[in-house]
């Protein structure tokens, strides 16, 4: 199998050393749970797909002069298909129906939904990858399905507005587009580093964002102030740039299931800082939901640590 050149002295660390591993889960997931709040600000400010715009054009900025500075050459002819399409998976539609499902769904729960990625993660990985889905891990995923299930049924129930309910349902369909991305990387991308992937996979999909902005929002207006160009900076530069780095290169350190596992602190810390900074209400739905969402994921993983690698 072809070894990614740049960073696979990072990824050889990575696999030694767990406590890294775990380190850098930590920091990736604390700066995406608080980013929840900055995404659901960034709305006062300018429409969800021109904020997009500017985050991941910023982190794709960012990236490629690092590439510069580093002298990486360009990705071989082979490769461009599938950073494209990794481009409009992971950043234009996850981040095109996150964004505007935020228009009615609260920051925290919005994190809820789009961190229950690794389920389709897992089953995709199992259907494409051939990775074992023994019979606890399918166990696991079914629990969070119904926590999903939870917090949906209970919208329906009790809340019974349709705006939440459609956009929760546009940032689910961006969780499962986030699991298919992850599969096509880990099946598709051959000899590149994964700051090239980050880099090329980001402008691809910020052209796409960029496409929808215009169709959408051009004239609606833009409020530039030191707040908001607060957001774009951490959001592009740390959230984006330097994160989905990171993830990329957790993703060909370690298994599926385990890289995608560690996003489960996403929402933990999207839930806690949004009530936190936003003032927003956790409701006994998403509680409820959150726990099974949690518990299924975890039962799920308890089988890697068992030997089922193999």
């Amino acid at each position: 199998m072809q070894k990614r050149p740049i960073n696979q002295s990072y990824i050889t660390l990575l696999q030694q050393k767990k406590w890294l591993t775990w380190s850098l889960i930590l920091l990736i997931t604390v700066i995406w749970g608080y980013s929840w709040v900055l995404m659901k600000e960034s709305l006062f400010y300018m429409g969800p797909f021109t904020f997009s715009a500017f985050r991941f054009g910023t982190g794709a900025l960012t990236l490629f002069v690092i590439l510069i500075m580093m002298r990486a050459p360009l990705p071989p002819k082979d490769q461009w298909k599938h950073l494209i399409m990794i481009g409009i998976l992971q950043t234009s539609i996850v981040f095109l129906l996150t964004m505007y499902g935020l228009r009615f769904v609260d920051a925290g729960k919005s994190s809820v939904l789009l961190y229950s990625m690794p389920i389709f993660s897992s089953m995709f990985a199992a259907r494409f990858l051939q990775e074992k889905l023994t019979k606890q891990k399918a166990v696991g995923l079914g629990i969070g399905l119904f926590g999903l299930i939870t917090i949906l049924g209970w919208d329906v129930l009790i809340v019974q507005d349709p705006l939440v309910i459609f956009g929760e349902g546009l940032i689910i369909i961006g969780a499962i587009s986030w699991g298919v991305s992850n599969v096509y990387y880990r099946k598709n991308i051959k000899g590149l580093s994964q700051l090239q992937v980050t880099a090329y996979q980001m402008m691809f999909g910020t052209i796409g964002i960029i496409l929808a902005a215009l169709a959408m929002e051009a004239g609606d207006p833009v409020i530039l102030n030191g707040h908001s160009m607060y957001i774009v900076l951490f959001t592009g530069v740390l959230a984006s740039a330097l994160c989905f780095t990171g993830w990329f290169i957790l993703l060909s350190a370690v298994d599926m299931v385990t890289a995608t596992i560690s996003t489960l602190l996403v929402p933990v810390f999207g839930v806690l800082f949004s009530t936190i900074l936003l003032g927003e209400t956790l409701t006994i739905g998403i509680i409820i939901g959150s726990l099974f969402i949690l518990a299924g994921i975890v039962i799920a993983q308890i089988s890697v640590k068992k030997g089922d690698r193999e």
